[in-house]
């Protein structure tokens, strides 16, 4: 199987997390005969090979991001204007795939980023309360119950083909709680944290450059 047909399997069978805290609803577009057919045109066209890759973790997806177009760190906008995939998605835009995809262009394009990298999140769906995007340690009940399930499924995707060496995006809670499963279940040889796109853009964006740099550098290094 190639790298494209791991992936679509996933997830078109991707586990829901049960037992969830009050009022935390689950983000799951995988349902969604659109959002497959999108994923298929993605995937077959960015990952038809069976070469490793280096994985690059974010929280769990957002409302507007992957939780929409399954995609990770991909919007509406992004899917048409930088992947030239047509869809019919709300064009609404997430701060953190605006900095993903200026800083794939700095590595040097989808073709070249995607050949060598593979986004997903410590928990592959996302979560929302009262309609509002939920990190799935912003709650302790909800990161607790999670643990089984989010040790289960990124031992599901390690088994694509992953590299010794992964990122977090995120250099505050999500590496901290990463580098603990980690220690615990020996998921990579090293995990190296940069910091979180949305945090740029939202709180450093005079420092853009600055911090495409700080990724470039660092996954540069990867690149075979």
């Amino acid at each position: 199987m190639t790298y494209a047909e791991k992936i679509l399997e996933y997830y078109a069978s991707v586990s829901i997390p049960q037992q969830l805290p009050d009022s935390v609803e689950v983000l799951y577009p995988f349902d969604r005969e659109y959002v497959s057919a999108i994923l298929e045109t993605f995937y077959h066209k960015y990952f038809n090979d069976n070469h490793s890759r280096t994985f690059l973790i974010g929280i769990n997806p957002g409302r507007f991001g992957g939780g929409s177009t399954g995609i990770p760190f991909t919007d509406p906008i992004r899917l048409k204007e930088e992947l030239n995939i047509e869809n019919n998605f709300d064009p609404k835009q997430e701060l953190s795939s605006r900095f993903i995809y200026q800083m794939i262009h700095a590595i040097g394009g989808p073709e070249i980023f995607y050949k060598n990298f593979y986004f997903t999140s410590v928990s592959p769906l996302g979560f929302v309360k009262d309609g509002k995007n939920l990190n799935y340690y912003d709650i302790p009940a909800l990161q607790e119950c999670l643990e089984d399930y989010i040790v289960e499924e990124m031992k599901k995707q390690i088994e694509f083909g992953a590299k010794d060496t992964a990122f977090s995006l995120g250099m505050g809670k999500n590496i901290a709680y990463l580098k603990k499963l980690n220690a615990k279940h020996k998921l990579f040889k090293e995990i190296i944290p940069l910091p979180h796109p949305r945090w740029i853009m939202q709180y450093r964006l005079k420092r853009l450059n600055e911090f495409i740099q700080e990724y470039y550098n660092q996954l540069s290094r990867t690149i075979e």
